[in-house]
């Protein structure tokens, strides 16, 4: 008995060292490289380890591409192969030459925004949006952003545009040939203002007032007539002008030539200076001094106006004035104003050149020439219904 026991213990020795000897390798694979040269051995916790303060939330670029935290931070990783850090669609862009925003915790905190312009906060910011209501405020001033004002028109141009690119000299040859086709041809007119029955009382008679040119827009000779009678009796006054016409404005032709009187009394030959033309708000208007080869001077005025009521009926009112500067006996013409003729005419005009009309006519010898008519066993005052045609061709 005394010598089996020393034997039992040696083995049961034997057997627990080669059990722990075949332990070993396992328990030393899960630290295996704690013991590594230059690794610290982490210190062991205490009893009652220090709260730690909780870490601030790490978003998901911090760092520009840092792999999410290790649970072997510290430990030195240079035999071992490094973990794929997450995909991140901002790693690894130049984002220098980019146009940055301003942060606004959208994700991209911690990028290095030195070298990036900063705008307004905007998260389209740098993608073609409109620009913001306070960069508007400072575009400009042009065009239809101009503030209202009272500021008087530019001046018209003096000179031609089409000089600065052509030879002045071939322009201007060019715009007088312009005007020679285009208004200076060679034209006529014949016009009866009126040309009419009159009903009066006594023997019935007629009147005309006419004229006709020939010529261009500046220079025309022009032949004026115009004259009263009574049936059966013949041509009471008469007159016929012959005269050059040059244009002294858009409106307005000076006009100079001879006046021959054919009635009453002996007949007469008149130099004649004068005008005609259309005066504002559509007055036709006209004038002119005549100057007999016997020394004497007469005068006239007329005018009319066509008040149009619809686009073919038109009313006419019409003044003729006679004036002498002395008694002309042999012609029954009173110093003065010698005689005046007041008219309202109505026209229907079929076309512009042919207008049938009725009207009133009045007419009056005033003062001396008065006396004169009623001397001869005549009436001062006659009033005429009349009726008749305005043609023009």
């Amino acid at each position: 008995m005394t010598r089996r026991v020393p034997l039992l213990l040696t083995a049961s020795a034997a057997f627990a060292i080669a059990a722990l000897g075949l332990a070993a390798p396992a328990i030393a694979q899960d630290h295996a490289m704690h013991d590594m040269p230059g690794m610290a051995t982490p210190a062991k916790p205490e009893a009652k380890p220090a709260k730690k303060k909780k870490p601030a939330p790490v978003t998901a670029h911090e760092g520009h591409g840092a792999a999410p935290a290790d649970p072997h931070a510290g430990h030195d990783m240079s035999a071992m192969p490094a973990p794929a850090a997450p995909a991140d669609p901002h790693a690894g862009h130049d984002m220098g030459a980019a146009p940055a925003t301003a942060p606004q915790g959208d994700g991209h905190a911690g990028h290095d925004m030195g070298a990036m312009p900063a705008t307004q906060a905007d998260p389209h910011a740098g993608h073609g949006a409109a620009p913001a209501p306070a960069a508007t405020a400072n575009l400009p001033q042009i065009g239809t952003n101009l503030p209202a004002g009272n500021a008087p028109a530019p001046p018209l141009p003096g000179d031609h545009y089409a000089d600065r690119v052509y030879s002045p000299e071939e322009m201007a040859h060019a715009r007088h040939q312009m005007m020679q086709e285009e208004g200076a041809q060679t034209l006529s007119l014949i016009m009866f203002n009126l040309a009419e029955y009159q009903a009066r009382k006594g023997a019935d008679g007629y009147r005309w007032d006419g004229e006709g040119w020939f010529g261009g827009d500046i220079n025309r000779f022009v032949v004026k007539s115009e004259g009263a009678g009574a049936f059966r009796e013949g041509v009471e006054e008469a007159e016929v002008q012959a005269l050059y016409s040059r244009a002294i404005g858009p409106y307005f032709n000076f006009q100079a030539g001879v006046r021959q009187d054919f009635r009453p009394g002996p007949a007469r030959t008149y130099a004649t200076i004068g005008f005609e033309g259309l005066a504002p708000y559509w007055f036709d208007v006209g004038g002119a001094l005549f100057l007999s080869t016997k020394g004497d001077l007469l005068a006239r005025l007329e005018g009319y106006y066509d008040q149009r009521l619809t686009q073919r009926l038109v009313l006419q009112p019409w003044v003729e004035l006679d004036f002498a500067a002395q008694d002309v006996p042999e012609n029954r013409i009173g110093a003065g104003l010698s005689t005046a003729e007041l008219g309202l005419r109505l026209r229907y005009e079929i076309t512009r050149q042919f207008a049938p009309y009725i009207g009133v006519a009045y007419d009056a010898s005033v003062g001396q020439t008065a006396r004169y008519a009623r001397a001869d066993g005549e009436s001062a005052t006659t009033t005429n219904f009349v009726a008749g045609m305005r043609i023009w061709f």
